[in-house]
């Protein structure tokens, strides 16, 4: 009987799946612009026309990455959250130590999901699951500036959104970009500022009972 061929190693599902964490794995090495659909195929062992077969292109594959970002990032926002327990401040504080655990954690799905230029923004799915992810945060800040669920964010509301997503997302990417290594008590690169800074600056821009 003649060997397999490598396409026949898989089910359809997973093939996608193997295509995803092969292009997962060339973004943590080579970032976005060294990602290709030849060298995701190459490492998923399939040929070379198979990603765009299942995802249709490079930015479809990029797309499906991203999903897993959004969803994986409310995830944590969730645990954040739960952290905090019952008190909003708290909860809101959470959030933001979770959004960077997030993007720690998973830094090549964070670095992608932003990239305008390189996904497929017309997918409805990954529109709904960025979607989700910001209604974790937008809950948190009705519940900490007492805007009822339903209502539009008053002004108040919506700048503590906007700064709190750019606070945690700019503190973020100046971790994941080295710069805060070598500051603080713990060992370079491990993060000793998420522990330590990151939590009383959350607390000092946005305290107990707000105004």
């Amino acid at each position: 009987m003649p060997d397999e061929t490598p396409r026949e190693r898989y089910h359809h599902g997973d093939l996608q799946r193997a295509l995803i964490a092969a292009a997962e794995a060339i973004l943590a090495e080579r970032g976005v612009e060294g990602f290709t659909l030849r060298e995701a195929a190459r490492r998923a062992g399939v040929s070379a026309a198979a990603p765009a077969h299942h995802f249709g292109s490079a930015a479809g594959l990029l797309t499906e990455v991203a999903l897993l970002g959004f969803e994986t990032l409310t995830r944590f926002l969730r645990d954040g959250a739960d952290e905090g327990g019952t008190d909003p401040a708290a909860r809101l504080h959470g959030q933001g130590i979770g959004y960077v655990r997030f993007a720690r954690a998973h830094p090549a799905r964070f670095l992608l999901m932003f990239r305008k230029d390189r996904l497929n923004w017309d997918d409805a799915r990954l529109r709904a699951a960025g979607q989700a992810a910001f209604a974790e945060l937008e809950d948190a800040v009705r519940a900490y500036r007492g805007v009822a669920a339903g209502r539009p964010l008053d002004r108040a509301a919506l700048t503590t959104v906007l700064a709190a997503w750019s606070v945690v997302h700019g503190f973020a990417h100046l971790a994941l970009d080295g710069k805060f290594d070598g500051l603080g008590e713990a060992a370079p690169g491990t993060g000793p500022l998420d522990d330590t800074i990151l939590p009383e600056m959350l607390a000092g821009l946005w305290p107990d009972g707000p105004g």
